[in-house]
């Protein structure tokens, strides 16, 4: 993605707290060159990753029931409610990039933890009528074209717009795994061409609206080849899970940028220095049979995860390794940071 030789750190979207203008401002300080819109979902469920979905969705409208979020027939409260956090967001986004040229990254979950999450208006999850969760990917796509939109008109001087699509969902999808309402059995597994299909309806969708997608996948087995094939440009995953394999050597051939996710994303009982998260990253690489250092204009190294369930202090920290352990990354970096 990128053509600079140094390796790129930024965020992977939550952040503890519920200011989004104190956010907003930590994040521009501590990721200067790769500003990523922050979640705050400790403002509640409108502010988590499935509400703020909604507050993308194109036609679509839903509601959060006791089970959880469930398609309705016309927008509801809580609903309403994402769509002012996002805008709300948007404007504090707005207000401290002013003058930013930096790398721009947003970030919505995917069609297929979409569908494994919310629900028919007549009970149980998406993912069991086809004619649903097709709606679902089709109104997303459209929904995330609007958005990168609204996000270049915020952010005119932005050098890209990546939209980072969060499938944490998409491992058990695809496993058949997916628990039904009742909890007594599994919906069927997805095979893996409906599952392309659907989540390139979005990447097309992001990248006819000028912008990058990126994929996100915090789980251990991550479905490197679907990925791949969906149209994806990078694949974040996080470092401490995953195993090295052919598939993930594949893709870096094909042209998919790796995002390792190399700082813990809650307080560890004592913080590593970027030197060893630095070794770990070379040593995914080497076990690819690739030098880290000479893709390193094809990293970008983040936390693990979100940062929602860390404390202040350690998101700060967390901010602030990724970029030593990018450094560490990157040609000629100099001597060694802890």
């Amino acid at each position: 993605m990128s053509g600079d030789a140094s390796a790129g750190a930024t965020g992977i979207g939550s952040l503890p707290g519920e200011d989004i203008v104190e956010a907003m401002r930590i994040v521009v300080g501590e990721l200067a060159d790769f500003v990523h819109l922050p979640e705050l979902p400790a403002r509640g469920a409108p502010a988590g990753m499935i509400g703020r979905a909604t507050a993308m969705l194109s036609g679509l409208a839903a509601d959060l029931q006791p089970a959880g979020w469930r398609l309705t027939d016309a927008l509801g409260v809580d609903q309403r409610r994402a769509v002012s956090l996002l805008r709300q967001d948007l404007d504090a986004l707005e207000e401290h990039t002013q003058a930013y040229t930096g790398r721009l990254k947003t970030q919505v979950t995917g069609p297929w933890t979409l569908a494994a999450t919310m629900e028919r208006p007549r009970g149980d999850r998406l993912l069991a009528d086809h004619g649903a969760r097709r709606d679902l990917a089709q109104s997303l796509a459209e929904g995330v074209r609007d958005h990168v939109a609204e996000l270049r008109r915020r952010v005119p001087g932005a050098e890209s717009v990546i939209v980072q699509l969060d499938e944490p969902a998409l491992p058990t999808v695809l496993a058949g795994d997916v628990p039904t309402a009742s909890g007594f059995s599994r919906h069927r597994s997805v095979d893996i061409p409906k599952a392309v299909e659907a989540l390139r309806w979005v990447t097309e969708a992001i990248r006819s609206a000028g912008a990058v997608p990126i994929a996100h996948v915090c789980a251990a087995s991550v479905p490197v080849r679907a990925l791949v094939e969906s149209g994806f440009a990078a694949i974040a995953y996080d470092q401490a899970l995953v195993a090295p394999g052919d598939a993930w050597a594949t893709a870096l051939d094909e042209g998919v940028d790796l995002w390792p996710g190399a700082v813990p994303s809650t307080d560890p009982s004592q913080s590593p220095s970027a030197d060893a998260l630095a070794i770990e990253v070379r040593r995914f690489f080497d076990d690819l049979g690739r030098d880290a250092e000479e893709l390193a204009g094809r990293i970008v190294v983040t936390p693990s995860c979100g940062l929602a369930g860390a404390s202040p202090a350690w998101a700060r920290e967390a901010m602030r390794l990724v970029q030593a352990v990018a450094r560490q990354l990157s040609p000629l970096s100099g001597t060694m940071t802890s």
